[in-house]
């Protein structure tokens, strides 16, 4: 392996493992604000217990999450020097923009709402926590506007005498479709990733009838949260698509195994991609569906692989999988986002429902693949390109960076995240069994003044 393969497994593994924490931060923080609003609006102390039950394993998963982002951007310096020098102009902004403004902010309000328990009021400490959920979401939303830039590349020039692209049109690299579409999807799926977490643990503890008032009302929240999620996830997943066939066409053609360029395309039920010339099975086909998903047009053109460069194709089968396995989860946690809901409302008991809250226990790991996979799905579809259609993968890497430094940067990011990964499953295990009593009281207060 040379270093342009070490270093994107490197930079694969590490964004991958990081990811792992970001969403349950993004999504958990907003139940744990709405929880927390609950109580102050009802002063129902039950309010107040759960907020501080999930609010211990939010804090815990943001800890390690943020340890493990710092490593990122080093690696744009000594992996992806090229990369830093032909586009810093652009990407840089937003990722400085990121770390100066929403990570402050997130880093401030957080610290009150931690530290702030009997020592500001109530209200002030609800809105510490929704001020750092809005920041963390910020912050979210600038690292895609970043990603979002090298997806579908806008509002820059290329500058011969420095040879690099230079920004041109800050309001264009903000206002990108193709990032603004993203930033919903990632929200989306975090939200789903939260209200599957609390879903899971509120089982758990159902199951075992412990504290069953307060984890029923925090399974209700959870399942109402996780619908509405899910709902906008197919009607954004809808617009991606559109904009991913009109933006990256290989990408695209490489989801569906789409090897003809042709209108009033057919979308196969039953298909299966050979590496290089067209599928090995393709059945059950409906006339014009994937000129529909494409485009929303029946009729529509839709570029076939056959008619892009091979050397230009990004790798069928991994794409084509990743797509399939991503919507199959997503169709499977809508199924039981909405079985939480029809069994936790009206005159149903959820506690009578023990297949459920079994399933739902084992179901917490799905929107964390669901996840990975969609960015697997994003990124290695992107491929040959690092900034698509202006820089590829293979000219972004450091050119005097020795195999064997990388070698053991890699297998040094490999044990450490791995002991990271091993304390991180280790905490929520170990905090998600424990009774909301005095939980998080053992750090601050209970009582909040008035």
């Amino acid at each position: 392996m040379d270093v342009l393969a070490l270093s994107r497994l490197q930079f694969a593994l590490t964004a991958m493992f990081h990811f792992i924490f970001v969403p349950m931060t993004l999504g958990v923080s907003i139940l744990v604000a709405w929880m927390e609003s609950k109580y102050l609006r009802t002063g129902d102390e039950t309010w107040l217990k759960a907020t501080k039950f999930f609010g211990k394993l939010f804090l815990i998963n943001f800890a390690l999450g943020l340890v493990t982002g710092i490593t990122l951007e080093f690696q744009f310096g000594m992996n992806w020097s090229e990369y830093s020098r032909y586009v810093g102009d652009i990407f840089g902004a937003p990722l400085a923009i990121e770390a100066t403004a929403a990570f402050f902010l997130e880093s401030v309000f957080l610290g009150v709402w931690i530290f702030g328990w009997n020592k500001v009021s109530k209200k002030v400490h609800a809105l510490a926590i929704w001020l750092a959920a809005l920041a963390t979401n910020l912050s979210a939303l600038w690292i895609i506007i970043a990603n979002g830039w090298m997806q579908h590349p806008v509002g820059f020039v290329f500058s011969p005498a420095n040879h690099r692209a230079e920004m041109v049109d800050f309001l264009a690299l903000v206002t990108n479709p193709t990032a603004l579409l993203a930033f919903g999807h990632t929200l989306l799926s975090a939200y789903t990733l939260g209200a599957f977490f609390v879903l899971g643990v509120s089982a758990w503890h159902i199951l075992r009838k412990n504290e069953t008032g307060l984890f029923t009302k925090t399974f209700k929240a959870a399942s109402i949260f996780g619908v509405i999620a899910i709902v906008g996830l197919v009607v954004l997943g809808d617009q991606q698509g559109i904009d991913v066939a009109a933006t990256q066409p290989s990408k695209f053609a490489a989801m569906e195994s789409h090897w003809e360029t042709a209108e009033h395309s057919s979308m196969y039920l039953l298909e299966w991609p050979d590496r290089d010339e067209g599928n090995r099975l393709q059945a059950i086909g409906v006339p014009g569906l994937l000129s529909f998903l494409a485009f929303h047009d029946f009729n529509a053109k839709v570029t076939g692989l056959n008619d892009i460069a091979k050397d230009l194709r990004p790798p069928v089968l991994p794409i084509f999988l990743s797509f399939r396995l991503m919507v199959g989860l997503g169709v499977l946690m809508g199924l039981l986002a909405l079985a939480a809901l029809w069994f936790s409302h009206g005159k149903r008991s959820i506690e009578n429902s023990r297949w459920l809250l079994a399933i739902l226990v084992w179901a917490i790991p799905l929107p964390y693949l669901a996840i990975q996979l969609g960015w697997v799905l994003s990124e290695i579809g992107r491929q040959p390109w690092i900034v698509y259609g202006v820089l590829k993968t293979a000219d972004a890497v450091s050119r005097s960076v020795p195999v064997a430094d990388v070698w053991i940067s890699l297998i040094g990011f490999v044990l450490m995240y791995s002991a990271l990964g091993a304390v991180d499953i280790w905490l929520l295990f170990k905090y998600a069994r424990k009774d909301p009593d005095g939980d998080l009281s053992k750090i601050v207060n209970v009582k909040g003044r008035s």
